[in-house]
């Protein structure tokens, strides 16, 4: 059994990273997480949206992956958790109009379980009632409320500001995922060994927006440090991102994603500095198995037997670098082909959230595997969470 159960409160057009990325990343460390939303059941789906500031007044707005709930709102008891998460997004306004959500998270708050809420989602604190001097941040819109709420506003300076006040974990927005999810651990009770590791991304314009962003992130909140690198481009430079998705067609959609910034030069690395590697799919490895920089370096982590994670098509990017020679490995199906002509032992992906581990290769198959494949490479790094 999982050390901790914790609820995601969700609604459609919540912000797609900061429902998926504590999601999973809190799977990965071993804890529970159910989602649900008010008037849907397990296995129906809350459509998200991607929230990200280009130059305007204010943040736009696309769509984003369609979230799969795995819990039924009407069946959820408080009493059987030990915390709750609430993204921001749109969703927020209108669920804090919602006396079941309000009771809810009254519930959570008058039993002092642990709550982590993040951008707009401090709008249900506000309404439920539960932020009277507390001290608390949010983005910045959400100012107002929580001030005619009687909480003791602490400015966001930067976007990945977060405060904790007793049970309450709050951040501005995604940018503060790595704090607010290590806060929210630590509030559960957890404790983090084995972190001092240092993992390189291997990043391209149109890697899938969930496998770069919650292997990131997840990564970080367990106190690595994490740098993300992009042939051609440097620290501060920016990828766009593919929402991949199934939508009822014979493959999957492709929408715009969130823009990833970069945190290191691509050209100044000292590959010998970092303990692993991480491969996102997508698009991006089709023409990063093209660059014989990329395969040098993909050939050097494997050669040296570090730790190497790949996801999706990340494998095209190892095939085409011959490391796979006579190993075991799966990938999105579509790849089989690559993988098989390199000399792999194709392993099926099924369902498709399995992982596999070969000695220092953790490879997965899409980004419903993200807690298999951080689980995984948390284990051949030597890192784990635990729960008093």
């Amino acid at each position: 059994m999982a050390a901790k159960r914790v609820l995601l409160l969700c609604g459609d057009y919540m912000e797609d990273y900061e429902a998926m990325v504590p999601f999973q990343a809190l799977q990965a460390y071993g804890v529970s997480v159910d989602a649900a939303c008010p008037g849907k059941k397990a296995g129906d789906a809350c459509r998200t949206a991607v929230h990200q500031p280009t130059g305007h007044q204010t943040y736009t707005e696309s769509k984003g992956h369609n979230f799969a709930l795995n819990a039924s709102f009407d069946e959820v008891d408080p009493a059987e958790y030990d915390g709750l998460v609430i993204p921001g997004g749109r969703a927020p306004e209108y669920l804090a109009m919602d006396e079941k959500v309000l009771d809810l998270v009254r519930k959570f708050s008058d039993s002092k379980k642990p709550i982590a809420s993040v951008c707009h989602g401090q709008l249900i604190l506000a309404a439920a009632g539960v932020v009277r001097d507390r001290t608390c941040t949010a983005y910045p819109a959400v100012k107002p409320v929580l001030v005619a709420a009687g909480a003791k506003w602490e400015e966001a300076d930067t976007m990945t500001k977060c405060v904790v006040d007793g049970n309450l974990v709050t951040a501005a927005a995604y940018d503060g995922h790595p704090e607010f999810i290590s806060l929210f651990v630590k509030a559960l009770g957890g404790t983090v060994t084995g972190s001092n590791k240092k993992i390189l991304f291997l990043c391209g314009d149109y890697m899938e927006d969930y496998e770069v962003m919650v292997p990131f992130q997840s990564l970080q909140a367990l106190g690595c440090h994490v740098d993300a690198v992009c042939p051609d481009k440097s620290a501060g430079d920016k990828c766009p991102t593919a929402i991949h998705d199934f939508e009822g067609d014979q493959t999957y959609s492709e929408k715009p994603g969130h823009d990833f910034a970069l945190n290191a030069s691509f050209d100044s690395l000292d590959t010998s500095s970092y303990d692993a590697l991480v491969i996102p799919g997508g698009r991006a490895p089709e023409y990063l198995a093209l660059d014989d920089r990329v395969l040098s370096l993909a050939k050097g982590f494997m050669d040296k037997g570090k730790p190497v994670a790949s996801i999706c098509h990340g494998q095209q990017i190892l095939s085409a670098a011959g490391v796979l020679q006579g190993r075991k490995c799966t990938a999105y199906p579509a790849v089989k082909l690559n993988v098989v002509l390199a000399g792999a032992t194709w392993l099926e992906p099924d369902p498709i959230h399995r992982c596999f581990t070969d000695g220092n290769l953790v490879t997965g198959a899409a980004w419903p595997a993200h807690p298999e494949f951080v689980s995984q490479l948390m284990a051949l790094l030597g890192i784990k969470v635990c729960f008093a």
